[in-house]
């Protein structure tokens, strides 16, 4: 049985995990983790029913008083790096799903995960089928040179553009030319998007939404769009257990889901 916590525990993404870790035959959730509720149960904030599973407000005292082999951070991009720094210095594996990560911060927690011997898992998106997307447009790349990324979320995401669309603009600024150039006059500033690299990436922000891309691709007399939506945030879990399941087995930093689906 895996030792669980989670981070961010209290949120809606928090939750679910939470949820599914209690389900799971493998795992113990042994804590909560979040900035509110300390001392509450997280099984009656979770599911209305008592676990007996302590929530907390301080990591420190967390793993001190539950010995987690595994932390689960869903939280903030503001507060993550030094969650993630606060978890592996105290030799607890780490699973992150928030985004803001940066390449700077992969760095540091690779360099993290060697000195105090332990694992990283971080990934843009924990939904197989968002991977699958990222992997479908990297082929479509090579045969479609421009392309644009719009990406829609709910209205409380607290970053803007998506981790995903962020590094799925990377993964095709690697392979198409050059960026496809649009009009030379704006008359509404930023109406073109942001650029990642090559790629123009585009944000929507709206109440019932939860996490969807499509990659537009265009070429002569046709176009071609890949997206994939998520309904609802059960959608992200097989990932999350996925990583959990293999956080412990896999040495240092594994960056993305697709490298434990072996894409």
């Amino acid at each position: 049985m895996i030792r669980v916590a989670v981070c961010g525990a209290c949120g809606r993404m928090g939750q679910e995990v939470c949820r599914t870790v209690w389900a799971h035959p493998q795992m113990t959730l042994v804590a909560g983790i979040d900035v509110k509720n300390e001392g509450a149960d997280i099984g009656e904030i979770a599911s209305g029913e008592k676990w007996g599973v302590k929530c907390y407000t301080s990591i420190q005292k967390a793993i001190k008083e539950t010995n987690p082999e595994v932390i689960v951070d869903f939280t903030h991009p503001k507060s993550v790096m030094e969650n993630v720094r606060t978890y592996l210095k105290n030799k607890v594996h780490a699973v992150v799903g928030t985004t803001g990560i940066t390449e700077e911060n992969l760095r540091e927690i690779e360099e993290l995960c060697r000195e105090n011997g332990v694992n990283a898992v971080v990934a843009p998106n924990f939904a197989l089928g968002a991977v699958l997307m990222m992997k479908m447009a990297e082929i479509a790349a090579k045969f479609f040179p421009h392309v644009e990324i719009i990406e829609l979320h709910h209205e409380k995401k607290a970053d803007a553009p998506s981790g995903t669309s962020l590094k799925t603009a990377e993964m095709l600024s690697s392979i198409i030319g050059e960026e496809t150039k649009g009009p030379e006059k704006e008359f509404l500033s930023g109406v073109r998007g942001g650029k990642a690299g090559k790629v123009r990436v585009h944000s929507v922000r709206l109440p019932g939404l939860v996490a969807h891309q499509e990659v537009i691709f265009g070429g002569q007399g046709q176009t071609l769009t890949i997206r994939h939506d998520s309904m609802d945030r059960t959608s992200f879990m097989p990932g999350v257990v996925r990583a959990i399941l293999e956080v412990q087995k896999r040495p240092g930093l594994t960056y993305g889901l697709d490298k434990l689906l072996g894409l």
